[in-house]
């Protein structure tokens, strides 16, 4: 098996595929592929005011979160932007959250920051459990997902393999790209707001009391467009090298956003997230780094 390592990025030292990527892709797509995803940051919160404290810091809605249903939410800033994303289960006692390695210790202090009074414990249990992607046809945040004791990681990894495929970080992104899911690291920048990116009625429950950030959400959602949209790219096919992440966009000569992640799917080719003047026409050709793209879906 000729494993290759992602070598930067927040994936790196994950596994990028075992040298047959379009068959992991298919794999994936089957619903018989699984991922190790240990690389991740790992939160458990405890205490009985957990669910309602974070309903309360997040854009979603988690007062009465079901046991063993996995969501996703998003931390704003005041003005609106997207600064960290979360993806949780809770198991009856407490509230695990997986999360990119980077924004681990950021999340943390926060979320300290943001106790007060109330009953809750903050942990970092990065060293203590493993994310998986299980088995399975993905769902709307990327799983199904599975948190496993690291001492039980080699036993549970094992029975996978006996009747599943494991996949890389590239099957992984290329599904991601074709369904149109954004990430922070990836698609999220600065300015980002979540009406921008697809979030909305999916990490951003629209029906909820108040949250940092919401009246940004609420404004841009009831009163006009967000200035810029997530958009789905085919690149030529024909280049070898693709644009990197952050490359920009342009239309004309006029720069008119940025490649948030480049894939290469199975069925699609190269393919790309991208976020774009939300004034771009659909049938703009629209080019990077000398590469050619055309918009196939608008994901906002």
């Amino acid at each position: 098996m000729n494993t290759v390592l992602v070598e930067s990025g927040p994936d790196q030292g994950a596994i990028w595929h075992f040298g047959e990527p379009n068959n992991e892709q298919k794999a994936l797509a089957k619903g018989s592929g699984w991922a190790d995803l240990s690389h991740r940051g790992v939160i458990s919160i405890t205490g009985k005011d957990r669910l309602t404290w974070l309903h309360a810091l997040t854009t979603q809605h988690l007062e009465k979160l079901q046991v063993a249903t996995w969501v996703d939410a998003l931390i704003l800033d005041t003005q609106g932007h997207v600064i960290d994303q979360l993806f949780l289960v809770d198991d009856g006692k407490s509230t695990w959250i997986h999360l990119e390695k980077e924004r681990l210790a950021p999340v943390i202090e926060y979320l300290n920051k943001m106790k007060f009074m109330l009953e809750v414990e903050v942990k970092d249990e990065s060293d203590n459990y493993a994310v998986l992607r299980a088995p399975g046809v993905a769902d709307a945040i990327g799983g199904p997902y599975a948190l496993v004791p690291k001492g039980e990681l080699k036993e549970t990894t094992e029975a996978f393999n006996k009747s599943h495929t494991q996949v890389g970080i590239w099957a992984l992104e290329a599904e991601r790209v074709a369904a149109g899911r954004a990430r922070l690291l990836f698609e999220v920048d600065h300015k980002s707001i979540p009406n921008e990116l697809g979030f909305l009625n999916k990490s951003v429950h629209m029906n909820k009391g108040c949250y940092r950030g919401q009246e940004t959400v609420a404004k841009v959602f009831n009163l006009g467009q967000p200035p810029r949209k997530l958009v789905t790219l085919h690149l030529d096919g024909s280049m070898v090298a693709m644009p990197e992440h952050g490359a920009k966009l342009f239309l004309e000569n006029k720069e008119v956003g940025f490649i948030g992640t480049v894939a290469r799917h199975y069925e699609l080719g190269p393919i790309a997230l991208a976020v774009i003047r939300r004034n771009v026409p659909v049938d703009s050709n629209l080019v990077s780094e000398s590469v050619s793209a055309r918009i196939s879906d608008q994901v906002v």
